[in-house]
């Protein structure tokens, strides 16, 4: 019998056909009314909702209540397991900048994060310590609010900052005097959320988003003037590039920054004469991509010019930084991509992934000479946030893996030592003995091996009576670290196996793993996914009816893509924000991310070769009459990067031609957008619901 019975008639959405041909094929979508014709205004206004579509989406939400209706003591079980393994009144340590070190903290029951600072070499609960931005104050009325930080100026007398209150990403910007707290009279709205200041600290430069949310130009804004009276400092007029600003370390140069995800170009204007005309470092060129960090007299250029598949880090004067002033400092090495890197007074450090695993290395840039830092464990994860100042031999790194919560130090480059400043706090406790992680490979349908980190704990019997969770992305090169996770907990000690696939599409295993899984060989990224779910059933980990899968964004994409070739894979699926319409979205290029995305996917607008691979695989356009698993797919309504009608058309779609008795819902979340809610416990309500479904689905329910 199945779990999800005596459920209410499920919403059927009405069929209204519209056809469109291209390349001489035609086709026809029944639920295209589901795309609100006033999109744009609904990002900046969800009330403007045509009625007929917020009814359905409505229906939908009160059938997927009814679905969980039974696991709604779990979902708050669960939500209280989540919240206890989180210390609500946490704090960061604070970063030396200047005079202070700023920080971020958390109170007991607050949902935003509280910026702070105190005096530099002051201990982290010292009685002088200064809320900045109170985001809970900020957040109070406010049914969505999400903060994108404060920026203090050079002289750390103003703070720049700004916020989201629909979801939709068009940012309000202020300035806020850091001596009274109180917020200048600059207002600037409909921005990408951050900006660079100017070395005197009289003005800042940001990016405007267009009516498409494009960040399509650059402008100074000088304080105590009007928006309408910034000045233009550049424009993109290709539509396929994403632009943003930033600012050097030594608060000398501001960057423009120019890129969709395969090119990049730089510009750069001195920050003591912010209307200079920028400079350009290197022109575009397709598929070279490069980043500049300053080194005092030097910049230093990360970049895959000159078929350096998985990059090389170059040297150019700071006075000529041009391409032809370029030298190199560390030579490229197939299959070690270097991910980022960072220049100090005496060192530079970058970080690069092996075999998918992440290293940090440091070079004297003395004498030359050049060490790692080293770890132990057989997967883990490294995030490296460097320092704020320049002049420092000191940077900050963390380290976790799935067992082990996430430790933050201090690492001095010079004397090699590191200083533990934080383990990350579990108040309801942590036995890292309990559990154990491992890293396997799959082989795929091509015989390439795919990593697939798992966690379990150490009861778990591997007959293959485990139910597990599976999740993937495998898109624009982004590789899913093995990290810690507190909330996966609540599904491992209820004996579920915790998986992350590496698949085709990310770099885990370097540049070529991207390449691999993009465009044209899109497909093999489906294929590592189905493999490594038959890869964990052949080893006994578990049974195809007790996967659930799991992905969002680009990685529900590959839940859907999956699903349709290999349903009986899966025992279930969570979909978050899923990238289901890819056809139809690839050929509107009025959406917000729709050009930018064509090196990505193809563009099927100007090729048909693009337009019949993407047809081929696209989710929304290869449902079939088939019996599909249980699937939960989330969508935000004032979602700009995955539009909420992707998953609504597709779940309508997939209803329509269910064969077997599982239910597909829908969540929409009415008031958010792609990342769901932003307050730190509104979210785990909604990962309460996620885990509930796949408890429920797997049979345990409890």
């Amino acid at each position: 019998m199945s779990v999800f019975s005596n459920l209410p008639k499920a919403p059927i959405a009405d069929i209204k056909p519209e056809s469109d041909t291209r390349h001489g094929i035609t086709r026809t979508d029944d639920y295209a009314w589901l795309r609100a014709d006033n999109w744009q205004e609904v990002f900046q206004d969800p009330n403007v909702l045509d009625q007929d579509i917020r009814k359905y989406l409505e229906a939908e939400n009160d059938f997927q209540e009814a679905a969980l209706a039974d696991t709604e003591e779990l979902q708050k079980t669960l939500f209280a397991e989540m919240k206890g393994r989180i210390k609500e009144d946490d704090a960061s340590i604070p970063v030396k900048d200047g005079p202070y070190a700023y920080g971020v903290e958390f109170v007991t029951g607050g949902e935003q994060p509280h910026y702070f600072r105190i005096p530099r070499d002051a201990d982290k609960d010292s009685a002088d310590k200064e809320i900045l931005l109170n985001g809970d104050d900020e957040a109070e009325g406010k049914e969505y609010f999400r903060l994108g930080g404060i920026s203090a100026s050079p002289d750390h007398s103003l703070g720049l900052w700004g916020y989201d209150d629909k979801g939709s990403e068009f940012f309000s910007l202020r300035v806020r005097d850091l001596k009274t707290k109180e917020d200048l009279a600059d207002t600037l709205e409909n921005t990408g959320g951050s900006g660079a200041w100017d070395a005197a600290g009289t003005g800042f430069f940001y990016t405007a988003l267009n009516e498409n949310h494009r960040p399509s130009k650059i402008f100074y804004h000088k304080l105590g003037t009007e928006q309408s009276d910034d000045v233009l400092i550049h424009e993109e007029e290709d539509a396929g590039y994403f632009m943003s600003v930033g600012q050097s370390a030594l608060n000398d140069v501001v960057y423009i920054s120019i890129h969709d995800h395969e090119t990049s170009e730089i510009w750069l204007i001195p920050a003591d004469s912010p209307l200079t005309k920028p400079k350009l470092v290197a022109k575009r060129e397709t598929g070279i991509e490069y980043d500049l960090t300053e080194g005092g007299d030097e910049f230093f250029i990360l970049t895959n010019d000159g078929d350096a598949k998985d990059f090389k880090i170059m040297r150019a004067p700071f006075a000529t930084p041009e391409k032809e002033h370029w030298t190199e400092v560390v030579a490229h090495k197939p299959g070690n991509l270097i991910i980022s890197h960072g220049a100090y007074k005496n060192h530079l450090v970058w970080m690069e992934r092996e075999e998918g695993l992440p290293k940090i290395n440091i070079m004297d840039r003395t004498s030359g000479d050049i060490h790692s830092i080293e770890f132990d464990e057989e997967a883990f994860s490294l995030g490296f946030s460097g320092a704020a100042e320049y002049d420092t031999d000191v940077v900050r790194f963390s380290y976790s893996s799935m067992t082990t919560p996430s430790q933050l130090y201090d690492y001095n480059l010079s004397t090699r030592e590191r200083d533990l400043l934080k383990t990350q706090d579990v108040p309801s406790g942590h036995k890292i003995s309990d559990y154990v992680t491992r890293r396997v490979m799959a082989p795929s349908h091509d015989g390439t091996l795919v990593p697939v980190s798992l966690l379990y704990h150490k009861d778990t019997k591997l007959d293959g009576s485990a139910p597990a969770l599976l999740y993937g992305y495998g898109s624009y090169g982004m590789s899913i670290p093995a990290s810690f996770n507190t909330n996966c907990l609540s599904l491992v000690d209820r004996g579920f196996v915790y998986a992350i696939a590496h698949i085709r599409g990310g770099k885990d295993k370097g540049f070529a793993w991207y390449e691999d899984g993009k465009r044209e060989t899109k497909k093999n990224t489906f294929e590592d996914f189905v493999a490594s779910a038959k890869y964990l059933v052949a080893e006994n980990f578990t049974s195809h009816d007790r996967i659930i899968a799991q992905g969002g964004s680009a990685g529900g994409m590959l839940m859907g893509a999956c699903v349709n070739m290999a349903p009986d894979a899966f025992g279930g699926v969570i979909a978050a924000v899923p990238f289901v319409d890819v056809l139809n979205t690839m050929l509107d290029d009025t959406l917000p991310l729709t050009p930018p995305e064509w090196p990505e996917w193809g563009n099927p607008i100007e090729s048909q070769d693009a337009y019949e691979y993407i047809a081929s695989y696209s989710p929304y356009d290869n449902v079939e009459a088939k019996s599909y698993p249980p699937i939960l797919a989330l969508a935000g309504l004032t979602d700009p990067r995955v539009t909420y009608w992707e998953p609504a058309k597709w779940v309508a779609k997939l209803r329509a031609h269910q064969q077997g008795d599982a239910p597909i819902l829908l969540k929409t979340n009415m008031g958010a957008g792609h990342g769901g809610a932003a307050g730190r416990f509104q979210r785990l309500e909604e990962i309460a619901v996620e885990y509930a479904f796949a408890l429920k689905t797997t049979g345990i329910g409890k």
